[in-house]
Order: C-alpha cells, then structure tokens, then sequence
C-alpha cells in the first residue's frame, strides 16, 4: 500500500514538474519563430555578486567617507538609530556609526584621522589603519569598549586612515 502512495506521488509530481515547464516555454513564445533562439539572445546574463557598497558615491559626498566592499554584515547607519552601535571617532568626520548584524562581518573603507572606536555592544572587531610611511596598525576592539587607535595610539601621532572593520561574535 505504501508503495502505491510513493509511486503515485511521484507520478503527480513528474506531471506537475512536466506541466510547469510546458506552460514556461509556451508563454515565452509568442507566435512560430522562424529560427530558433538561443539563450544568450533571449535571456538576462548571470548576476555576479562584486560586494561594492551600494550607494557609496553618495555617502562620499555627503559624509567625506569612503566606504569600498563588504559582505552586508557591517552597515553605516544613523547614530541616534538606536544602541549597540559601533561608533568610529574621526577628527574629520566626528562620530560615525555603524550597525553590526550576523556572527561575522567586514568592510573596507576610508576614514582619515581616525582617533578612537567603540565597539558595538554585541560584537568584537578588528580594526585596521594605516598612515604614510608607517606599519598598518592593527588594533582589537572589544565588546562596548572604548580603544584608542590611529594618531592617540601612534608614539609620534601620525594622521591615520581607518582602512578595514571585521567583526565577530
């Protein structure tokens, strides 16, 4: 008996499949095509994934803020949007904040004269700056903490550039 079930659904099943893609190519063709169509003339091409940062042009104008790639786990956001955030002080720019979602996260960026971070309240990061002649620095930032980095961490307080955000859990 449950063999007869089986095969019965998976006879429904085959109809089912067999019917949807006879109703796709019907409805794709309007009238007898004199040559058939290959699939590159008549279908959209592949969507590939570049992880740029959707509208980095305009927050670059209106925030002097270069944001680059990333993977949509740590996205700039208003900070009066709420708590938690992490928050990057810049002598340039003031404060600027960003949302962290997901276990892990990472944007690249540019931020110049990048003083201090505090790390969002449920997430730790990696943070990393560079300056003009000197060694990238890296610098870990823990959970809701307030870490100096670039120029207040640097013994001759070089101008650095917030370059790189990653977060874990």
């Amino acid at each position: 008996m449950k063999l007869a079930r089986r095969i019965i659904a998976t006879g429904a099943a085959a109809a089912a499949c067999a019917a949807a893609l006879l109703a796709a190519t019907s409805s794709s063709q309007d009238g007898p095509s004199p040559t058939p169509a290959t699939v590159a003339d008549s279908r959209p091409g592949y969507v590939v994934e570049d992880f740029t940062y959707p509208g980095a042009d305009k927050i670059k104008a209106e925030k002097g803020i270069t944001l680059k790639r990333g993977d949509g786990h740590v996205t700039l956001a208003d900070c009066s949007s709420g708590t938690g955030l992490m928050e990057v002080w810049s002598r340039k720019n003031d404060k600027i904040c960003f949302r962290t979602t997901g276990t892990s996260g990472y944007l690249t960026l540019e931020i110049p004269s990048v003083f201090a971070v505090k790390g969002a309240a449920d997430h730790t990061a990696d943070v990393t700056l560079t300056a003009p002649g000197a060694t990238p620095q890296q610098v870990e930032v823990g959970k809701g903490n307030w870490t100096p980095v670039g120029e207040s961490a640097d013994p001759q307080g070089r101008d650095f550039v917030l370059v790189e955000i990653r977060t874990g859990k």
